[in-house]
């Protein structure tokens, strides 16, 4: 009777310790490392602790979304922080749920004081710093773990290692536009007896471009452990892992844990048991009470943050974070005087200021003529903040007081694109090979905002004097003042009210008021035309009959006389190839039917492999008969009206326009 109460008393003690340890330790993830370099550290109870901290909560908040992946900012600069987490690509929403919010309280534990950090799970990564990571690369800090056991015959099993992973890398990188960067393989090992199956994994943090990705998994995979029957490497941006057993979910979803046993309870033994159900019981009841109190202190928590949020629903950031007070801006710009003046535009004058903490601002005072709403132009102001890529101009904030609308940018030293191109006197400070990397880093920036931001932003006014240069002559997109929000089922929207650019405008948009992604492909390929010959499609003079530049263009690619359209000044040090390639490109993006167009993902591509034969282009737009007549559309009869009523919000025309902040 002893050894069968003894019996009962350790299989009970087992499920009660099984059923509790979830809840009281509280780590739903597998630990593997971390990183935070601690050159440089913040202040206890400084405002960058508090916006990391901020920071951290809004990503434990986020760890539901459905593609396991999501980046926020808090903070204005000095004190910004960036985060991100990524979720292993096969594990469902709640997994990816308690591994983030796990890793949010973790992170802070295992770096307290440290301005960046990293850290991976099995199931997760988290990651946050003081510069902005987003869409930017990140090979190191690199992490290598790997199996002790060696394989017998280690030639040949390195050679199939990376065999696969580079065809698992390939096609994570490669995943459809808005799609996990994320692949998983399997293959035979019919040369050893140890093991049947070579089981790999490779993942990307999705807002990377293609070419990045590939070029992570590329370091990551050649750092692997030689030799071992598994191994992976982690780094911020990408991760890949081998093993010869089965180590992800096939179905790509995370397998529920099977239910606990059921109690044994014996009939004839009701006192003695009692007292170990209540042991049970009691601990059990208290932690769910403990669970439900932390569900009310979080979402009361959460009711402290204003978050104004876009159409679809997404968190945005906080409006108090963005809000600058007028007697700041009017300090930084010295009173809006004239000395400080970038430029001026339709809605209102373009400043240059000086925070008190020394950052370099481009200061944008609306007029006050604009029309727009408090809330809308409060709102609208959040969106563009959380537009985040290198190749992006960035929102830092905004002032509505005194009945002033003022939006504060990032300063960009270098001007605009077309102060470079346009200029005889300045062409030659942009090289070939400079020319090249613009060309790229626009197609990727605008890649962004058609597929990989939160929104299906369409542009509406790409030129080149809306192309900024900063201090590396990257380009920054700016003036998102015409840009329209699509839904994720929106193809094509229709106006009657045309804005934006002649000679960059597609002519379904400059006829028919119809614009979809492909108007912006149309004003990429004119503005890559521009770039190669340094001469503005609306602005062209007459040549070999020609009578804008895309006929010009289309010319010379007819007679086999492509390269003639490079400025002469370029043609002592270019690569032939990769200006062919380019003005094709242009070409292809400038047809008549928008069907033909290629979109952004295929332009970036196309710009990144020469493996990819481009298609022959035929007759472009603005050259046919029907098309030379120049009529435009009637203007200012009504606003906008789209196709599609699954996304009603858009930015107004009126609010952020043709700004310069240089």
């Amino acid at each position: 009777m002893q050894s069968s109460t003894v019996f009962i008393t350790l299989w009970l003690l087992l499920i009660v310790f099984s059923v509790l340890s979830p809840v009281t330790e509280a780590q739903p993830a597998t630990y593997r490392y971390h990183v935070c370099p601690n050159t440089t550290t913040f202040p206890i109870n400084s405002t960058y602790q508090a916006n990391r901290d901020t920071l951290l909560t809004s990503l434990s908040s986020n760890g539901s979304r459905g593609n396991g992946f999501y980046n926020t900012t808090s903070g204005r600069n000095p004190d910004t922080v960036y985060g991100l987490f990524l979720c292993r690509g096969d594990l469902s929403t709640s997994v990816c749920q308690a591994c983030v919010t796990f890793a949010s309280t973790d992170i802070s534990q295992r770096c307290p004081v440290e301005r960046a950090a990293v850290v991976w799970y099995d199931e997760c990564l988290l990651r946050y710093s003081d510069e902005n990571i987003f869409s930017a690369v990140a090979e190191d800090p690199a992490t290598i773990l790997f199996n002790t056991q060696n394989t017998s015959d280690q030639v040949r099993f390195d050679s199939q290692v990376q065999e696969v992973m580079s065809d698992t890398a390939a096609q994570a990188a490669n995943a459809a536009p808005g799609a996990k960067k994320f692949a998983t393989r399997e293959a035979d090992a019919n040369f050893t007896s140890s093991f049947r199956t070579l089981y790999t994994l490779a993942q990307c943090t999705p807002d990377l471009p293609t070419s990045d990705c590939e070029r992570c998994l590329r370091y990551v995979t050649g750092n692997l452990q030689r030799g071992s029957q598994g191994g992976r490497v982690l780094s911020p941006s990408c991760n890949v892992r081998y093993e010869t057993y089965l180590f992800y979910n096939l179905n790509q979803t995370a397998v529920a844990s099977p239910p606990p046993p059921l109690v044994p309870v014996s009939r004839g033994n009701g006192r003695r048991t009692w007292p170990i159900i209540v042991a049970i019981v009691v601990p059990i009841a208290a932690s769910i009470l403990v669970l439900l109190l932390a569900c009310w202190v979080s979402k009361r928590r959460a009711k402290k943050y204003d978050a104004v949020q876009g159409g679809n629903g997404y968190d945005i950031t906080t409006v108090e974070a963005l809000q600058y007070d007028f007697a700041t801006i009017e300090a930084a710009t010295n009173k809006f005087s004239d000395s400080n003046k970038l430029g001026e535009g339709g809605f209102g004058e373009v400043y240059k200021g000086i925070l008190p903490n020394q950052q370099v601002i481009a200061v944008k005072r609306l007029s006050r003529g604009s029309g727009q709403g408090d809330e809308e132009f409060k709102n609208e102001a959040v969106l563009v903040a959380k537009l985040q890529h290198r190749n992006l101009v960035r929102l830092l904030g905004f002032c509505l007081e005194r009945e002033e609308k003022i939006l504060v940018y990032e300063y960009v030293p270098n001007k605009s694109l077309d102060y470079f191109v346009f200029d005889p006197t300045k062409q030659g400070q942009l090289d070939w090979s400079r020319r090249y990397k613009i060309i790229g880093g626009i197609a990727r920036g605008i890649l962004y905002l058609h597929e990989d931001s939160r929104l299906r932003i369409i542009h509406r006014d790409l030129k080149a004097s809306n192309i900024l240069l900063d201090e590396d002559m990257n380009p920054k997109i700016s003036d998102f003042g015409m840009a329209r929000i699509f839904g994720v089922d929106q193809t094509q929207g229709t106006t009657r009210r045309v804005v934006g650019t002649y000679g960059y405008m597609s002519p379904e948009y400059a006829m028919q008021g119809q614009f979809s992604v492909k108007s912006d492909v149309y004003s990429f390929g004119v503005l890559v035309l521009e770039i190669i010959s340094d001469q503005r499609n609306s602005n062209f003079y007459e040549t070999e009959g020609a009578q804008d530049l895309i006929s010009y263009a289309w010319k010379l690619w007819k007679d086999g006389r492509s390269q003639e359209l490079l400025n002469p000044v370029l043609r002592d040090n270019y690569s032939r190839n990769e200006v062919i390639r380019c003005i094709q490109l242009g070409l292809l993006c400038v047809q008549e039917d928008p069907a033909d167009r290629p979109t952004m993902a295929t332009i970036v591509l196309l710009l990144n492999s020469y493996s990819v034969t481009l298609p022959v282009p035929k007759q472009p737009a603005f050259v046919l008969q029907s098309r030379t007549d120049g009529r435009m559309p009637d203007k200012g009869l009504e606003s906008d009206q789209s196709t599609s009523q699954s996304m009603p919000w858009s930015i107004n025309e009126v609010s952020i326009t043709e700004l310069h902040p240089r």
